[in-house]
Parts: C-alpha cells; structure tokens; sequence
C-alpha cells in the first residue's frame, strides 16, 4: 500500500527573506497543510559535511560547504558528532551565512538545539536521537526533518511519522561512518519508494559509479560524504555527481 503524504511547506529553494536569519527560507507557493508528507522538488545530489572526514581532507566545515555551493548543490547536511555545542552552533551559522545567497538549504544532523541556537530550521535524526514528534513540536509545522531507516520494519514505522523525508542505508558497505548496520543493498530502496511519495534519500557507499543506479532503484537523492572527497576539487566533483544524476 502506497502512504500518500501530501505536507505542503515551504519551498527547499525559495528566495530567502533579506529580513530572515540565514538558512531561513520563504516559500512563495506551498504552504503547510494539516495531512502528512511533504511535496517540494528534492536534488538529486545530498552532500554531507562530515566535520572529521573534512578535516581529515584538509577542510573546514565552512570552507568545505562553501566548495559544495560553487559545484551546485543546494542542500546540505553539517554532522559533527564530535564538536562541542559552542563550536558546531558557529559552524552551522559560518554555513547558513554562506547558503542564504544561492538559496541553499542547511540541515543539522542529530541536533535539533544546533539547529535552532544556529537559526535553522531542518534538522536529520536516527533511530536512536530525539523523537521525531519532539523534533517536530521544537521545529514547528514548516521545519524540515528527515529520518534514517535500515530496516523494513523502520521504513514502515517512519511512515507514520511526522517527517519530510526519508533516508535509507547504508546502501553499500562504507568506511566514512558506522551506521550499525549491515549494508541493505538497493532492495530497501526499492521497497520504501514502494511504500511512499516521500523523498527517499539513500546513504552509504555510494559512489559516482553507483550514483545513477541508485536513483533508478526509486530513490530520489544520494548523500554522498567520501567521495566527493576523492579527487580532492570537492566543488568539481559536486558537478560530476550533478550532471551524471540529471542524465537521462
């Protein structure tokens, strides 16, 4: 049975309010309704900001973001499972400065108290972080959450939640984080775009090579971490993702 969850909300890529904290944006023709899911258009491409993995790389989580912004993406996620809050607040808010003139969407991993000290609004949790109805109610109706699932089981449950949208991995084996969980394969892909209207972004392992037949599987966007590390010209290697993702 397919859910269908129809949230209008804001748009990911509406121009920002010049009155607005940075990483805050207005939607010009969607608005939230009272049912469940979310309608916005979702890039293909969803580059991660690991703070250890850019460091290791020679970057700053700034500098880092600010390379993906040049390449074209235009959503990203900050994950610093190892800052102290003070530093990750400033990291987020270096990010949504650096976001709000090409209209790009900033999401924090697991911490929603980043996210609002920071100005933002959107904000990816795990199984094992806040609830997501306590994210919700923290966020409001127009933030933007997004949820990890690895397991059939997780799909479904999350369906029932009050997200926008839904991860799923790892995809493949991957050594930039330890998800706990063995790699699903494009099965799971499969099954939760089966299941729901909601974007479904796919994680771990994915690589250039693999990106495109990740999408065919059903999802909807890939977050990407290594690779876009690999050749060391992050903001070249975001428009080889973009140009291989938007091939038809």
């Amino acid at each position: 049975m397919l859910i269908a969850r129809v949230f209008p909300i804001r748009s990911l890529f509406a121009p920002c309010d010049p009155g607005a904290a940075p990483g805050i944006f207005v939607n010009e023709s969607l608005t939230r309704d009272t049912s469940l899911g979310v309608s916005f258009p979702f890039p293909p491409l969803y580059p991660i900001v690991d703070e250890g993995a850019a460091n290791l790389a020679g970057h700053t989580v700034p500098a880092l973001a600010e390379a993906f912004f040049e390449g074209g993406a235009r959503l990203l996620q900050i994950r610093a499972k190892l800052a102290p809050s003070g530093r990750f607040v400033e990291q987020a808010q270096a990010v949504a400065t650096l976001a709000h003139p090409v209209g790009a969407l900033v999401v924090i991993n697991d911490r929603v108290d980043v996210a609002l000290a920071a100005g933002l609004r959107a904000v990816h949790v795990g199984q094992d972080d806040v609830p997501v109805a306590i994210v919700r109610r923290l966020l409001g109706p127009e933030g933007i959450i997004g949820l990890s699932t690895h397991t059939r089981a997780q799909v479904d449950a999350a369906l029932y939640e009050p997200i926008d949208y839904l991860a799923v991995g790892p995809i493949f084996d991957t050594t930039t984080k330890d998800p706990g969980y063995d790699a699903v394969g494009l099965e799971l892909v499969a099954y939760a775009a089966s299941k729901t209207d909601l974007p479904i972004v796919a994680i771990g392992g994915i690589t250039l090579e693999r990106a495109r037949r990740v999408l065919d599987a059903g999802a909807r966007s890939v977050a990407v971490i290594g690779d876009l590390l690999r050749t060391g010209d992050p903001a070249a290697r975001v428009g080889e993702f973009l140009r291989a993702l938007r091939a038809t």
